[in-house]
């Protein structure tokens, strides 16, 4: 076995370095401008994108100032962009845009920028298993977000301004639906006002999403749960208004407030949720506020004071 194994990796070795000897034959017969970009163009539209960004570096860094410089930092963007290189095309469109502020595709370099963050954002596994987006860190989404807004702002005719505005509305629900995540987590810990901010937040700051309505939800139930009963009629006024339809509200308009919460337990988590389970049938909190008239406290009666202990100021009397 490990004879196989060495085997394996002196082939790989050898593969690597006839590899890169063709490369630097290559390289060395190059000579002029238009040389070594029809060498990265071809490479690039071959797929091979380790040569074409060897080569497009070696375009910059001999000929910085000639007439495919321009051309070839862009394409160079995109084949960084390919090779799953996100960093590097993040760096690459951020100094395209520092080094040519005014070429007419500097666009592009802004709208890359966003893709790079964008496919980073989706992450690794998502490629070969059914993840949900909206349970990572939204950290690359927000980035993404922002540079696809940066976009519209400045070139908002732009030919990348469709495809990044329907980017924005992908991300802007995604992110909505982290907020909610982190909302039902507070909720299901008991932790009422943390779980109110998040659906304050997805009210104030994703106007247009569907999910302002589970938003609009969560602050009811939470208001609730505090004993808010004021501030809990008016947000269920408003979801009423705007989301009549809305799963929280029965067919009689009222608010139907979570019984039970998830809490899976060890057997449930062990095995994936065959056994076990996953629910705890213990009330949350009150829904509303109790009061009774007859236990409140009575003030004791105040006494009179005498004319004597009036005319003395409480001396005598």
């Amino acid at each position: 076995m490990r004879v196989l194994v060495l085997l394996v990796l002196s082939l790989l070795l050898m593969s690597c370095s006839i590899f890169d000897k063709e490369e630097r034959d290559e390289f060395a017969s190059l000579s002029t401008e238009e040389q070594f970009y029809t060498t990265a163009q071809r490479a690039l539209r071959a797929r091979n994108y380790r040569v074409a960004i060897a080569t497009y570096q070696a375009l910059e860094s001999r000929f910085p100032f000639g007439r495919f410089a321009a051309q070839g930092q862009l394409d160079l963007i995109y084949a960084y962009y390919r090779n799953l290189d996100l960093e590097a095309a993040r760096t690459a469109a951020d100094r395209f845009i520092r080094l040519h502020p005014d070429d007419p595709n500097v666009d592009y370099a802004y709208y890359m920028k966003g893709m790079a963050s964008f496919a980073e954002d989706s992450g690794f596994l998502a490629r070969f298993l059914p993840t949900d987006p909206s349970k990572r860190d939204p950290g690359r989404a927000r980035d993404s977000f922002a540079e696809f807004s940066l976009l519209l702002a400045l070139y908002p005719d732009s030919e990348y301004a469709a495809d990044a505005r329907a980017r924005m509305i992908y991300l802007r629900n995604t992110l909505a639906s982290y907020e909610i995540h982190v909302a039902d987590y507070y909720m299901e810990r008991r932790a009422y006002m943390a779980a109110l901010n998040r659906g304050r937040y997805i009210v104030e700051n994703f106007q247009g999403s569907p999910l302002v309505g589970d938003g609009m939800a969560i602050m009811v139930e939470c208001y609730l749960r505090m004993g808010l009963d004021d501030l809990a009629a008016t947000s269920l006024a408003l979801l009423k208004s705007n989301f009549p339809q809305h799963p929280s509200i029965d067919p009689q308009g009222n608010f139907i407030v979570r019984s039970d919460v998830t809490n899976p337990s060890m057997l449930y988590t062990v095995t994936f949720g065959l056994l076990g389970d996953n629910v705890d049938n213990t009330p949350l909190a009150p829904t509303t506020r109790p009061f009774r008239p007859e236990t409140q406290l009575e003030e004791p009666p105040k006494p009179r004071r005498s004319l004597l202990n009036i005319l003395t100021f409480g001396l005598l009397g």
